[in-house]
């Protein structure tokens, strides 16, 4: 069978064709038989050249109407009609050829008898046929699957699925009382509560979410459900994702994050998308970066007068410069994109930029985030993210721009990590010059984790339990805030329109998520074990806190908060720094830097950001291991450092 089953179609239709040839005429035979009620050798020899007849005007005028065309695992009611339309012509052409012959008169009850057989001999032989190959493809190793969902979308998964070779449907699941019993697109529909003994009973592999007009919430409690039952779940997207809200195999995905957080996307306020971008000059930092991408796509949407790109990976520039061009093409926009390889540190550069092309609004998304990497190359951190932003900010405010919208993090709040300071002091720059002119209104957007960044755990995690695990997590009780990056370029969109000059907004990021359940679901839902208490899967190490990182993540520093006009913005109330105080901080930062004093860098981030509290070290590569090389030459330590590590009694410079 798997050899016929992967023969040309050609051949399966030659097979098809031979069949109506043999049982075409024995029909129209059996037609006379049951008219005359016996069998003479003038009754056949009335009737031989109609017999003969029979399969030679029927199997033209089927290929015709593409009978032979169809492929018997997909076919479904539809062909009747094809099949009747088809054996009517040919009992109509056999009739004239009778006539044409002027043979002996014919019974008309014989055409009229062969008309019923044949077409129920062609629609029982097709479906039968449709049975046994369906079985034949279980046999060869489909993958038995149950659809959760008998509407409309699991039908039409269920039709698609027993057509192809991957997938067989053995049940349908859905809540509706009314509905269980049924059978839909030839599969029986059950109770939830049965799912249990089905995945035992049936040898289900896997469940396929088939509610694509079901909320985030709803979607989520389901999941909760299904986890338990440890086998491998696939969900299908909103049915606005879908094309011409019409469910195929391929929009089946694996179960992402965003599934399990359950949270549903607020439809966007028009008029905060546009205020600060329809036929506007818009500029976006760190362009090529995953939140300055997205912001990009939602822009160029927008139809601003022109968009421009500012990055220093020429690599990441170009890359989006491409993707807006294809989104401008497809979507008939005609927006300027305008590409600048450049860093936010060249004042001058960034200067001419924006005075030249009038710069209405900046999105300043460009930062070094990773909280490791920042922590082992600190002054770089303080140079890009605080440095870059005080640089962009003057050149903003000298070439008259608008509006500013700093990117920033929640890591900024109470910072335990060298790049959460220098976000939370990008805050006190823009807050400081809110305060000392009108021309420019900033206003920074403080949010969590976003799914899909660069460095983003889940892609990791779902890379581990493919290779079969260990699955390392830093902590047991690290917990995290999480948004989809399309939702929350969106919202810092329609922050930025809410601005009034050094506000603070934070976007609501749901409940926090603790990344070990995170990862206990998505081992869950792929249908394995975690490893423990004798049960052999998917193991989970515990590999420490790296450099820098908290546990819990907070988005404000304080309880005074405000509402906005969102109901997913809100407005913060934060200390503040004066420029001049600030000023003079930050000269003294900015020499510190140039003269690789680390000591004094880390005294001065944390007189001015009065939050930051280390929970390491000083851990710049350079700066260990000029400590290993004094230690081992001269060992000019003492171990007077706050915090119990070995510190250096004269400045390496």
């Amino acid at each position: 069978m798997k050899s016929f089953l992967e023969l040309p179609r050609i051949y399966k239709q030659i097979v098809a064709a031979l069949a109506d040839l043999v049982m075409l005429p024995l029909t129209f035979y059996l037609a006379v038989l049951l008219r005359y009620d016996s069998s003479t050798p003038q009754l056949f020899q009335m009737y031989f050249w109609i017999i003969v007849a029979a399969p030679l005007i029927s199997i033209p005028i089927f290929l015709r109407l593409g009978l032979y065309r169809a492929v018997i695992r997909f076919i479904d009611q539809k062909i009747v009609f094809v099949v009747v339309m088809g054996v009517t012509l040919s009992v109509i052409c056999m009739a004239a050829l009778a006539t044409f012959l002027h043979t002996v008169t014919l019974s008309r009850g014989v055409f009229g008898i062969y008309w019923v057989s044949a077409i129920l001999y062609v629609v029982a032989s097709r479906f039968l046929a449709r049975g046994y190959l369906l079985r034949a493809g279980d046999r060869l190793g489909a993958v038995r699957v149950a659809i959760y969902g008998a509407g409309h979308s699991g039908m039409q998964l269920a039709s698609a699925l027993r057509a192809g070779h991957e997938y067989l449907p053995v049940a349908l699941i859905d809540d509706k009382k009314e509905l269980h019993g049924a059978t839909i697109a030839g599969v029986r529909v059950w109770s939830p509560k049965e799912l249990p003994a089905l995945v035992e009973k049936k040898h289900i592999k896997e469940i396929l979410l088939a509610i694509p007009s079901a909320s985030k919430a709803e979607q989520k409690a389901i999941l909760e459900k299904l986890e338990l039952l440890k086998v491998k779940i696939k969900v299908t997207p909103p049915i606005t994702s879908l094309v011409n809200g019409e469910l195929r195999v391929q929009d089946v995905r694996d179960v992402e994050i965003e599934d399990l957080l359950g949270r549903d996307q607020v439809v966007p306020d028009k008029q905060l998308l546009s205020t600060c971008i329809t036929d506007k000059t818009v500029l976006v930092t760190g362009a090529g970066g995953s939140i300055g991408s997205e912001l990009c796509r939602q822009i160029i949407r927008q139809a601003p007068s022109r968009l421009l790109l500012l990055d220093q990976s020429e690599f990441a520039l170009y890359s989006i410069e491409q993707e807006l061009n294809e989104i401008n093409s497809e979507a008939q926009l005609n927006v300027p994109v305008i590409p600048f390889l450049n860093s936010i540190l060249d004042q001058d550069k960034c200067q001419r930029i924006l005075q030249t092309f009038a710069v209405d609004t900046i999105y300043h998304a460009a930062a070094y985030k990773h909280v490791p990497l920042v922590e082992h190359n600190p002054i770089k951190g303080i140079r890009n993210n605080a440095f870059g932003t005080l640089s962009l900010a003057q050149a903003a405010i000298d070439a008259g721009v608008s509006c500013f919208v700093l990117i920033s993090t929640d890591k900024a709040v109470r910072p335990t990590n060298v790049m959460g300071a220098t976000k939370r002091l990008s805050e006190l720059i823009l807050q400081a010059f809110s305060k000392t002119q009108r021309k420019t209104r900033f206003c920074m957007v403080r949010f969590g984790n976003v799914l899909g960044s660069s460095g983003s755990v889940v892609p990791l995690f779902r890379k581990q339990i493919l290779a079969g695990g260990p699955i390392t997590l830093t902590h047991p009780e690290i917990t995290r805030y999480f948004m989809t990056i399309p939702e929350a370029a969106q919202l810092v969109l329609q922050a930025g329109a809410m601005g009034e000059g050094g506000d603070v907004f934070v976007l609501d990021m749901g409940e926090p998520v603790r990344i070990q359940d995170l990862a206990k679901r998505m081992v869950h839902l792929s249908g394995l074990d975690v490893k423990g208490d004798g049960v052999d899967g998917i193991e989970i190490q515990h590999v420490g806190l790296r450099p820098g990182e908290k546990l819990f993540e907070e988005l404000l520093i304080g309880d005074n908060v405000e509402g906005t006009r969102h109901p997913l913005i809100m407005r913060a109330q934060e200390n503040e720094i004066p420029w001049t105080d600030l000023k003079e901080m930050l000269s003294a930062l900015d020499h510190a830097c140039i003269a690789f004093d680390y000591k004094a860098v880390r005294a001065i981030l944390l007189k001015i950001v009065e939050e930051y509290a280390p929970q390491c070290g000083i851990e710049d590569h350079i700066w260990k291991e000029r400590m290993v090389s004094a230690f081992s030459e001269e060992q000019p330590f003492s171990f007077s450092g706050e915090d119990g590590r070995p510190v250096l009694k004269q400045v390496i410079g």
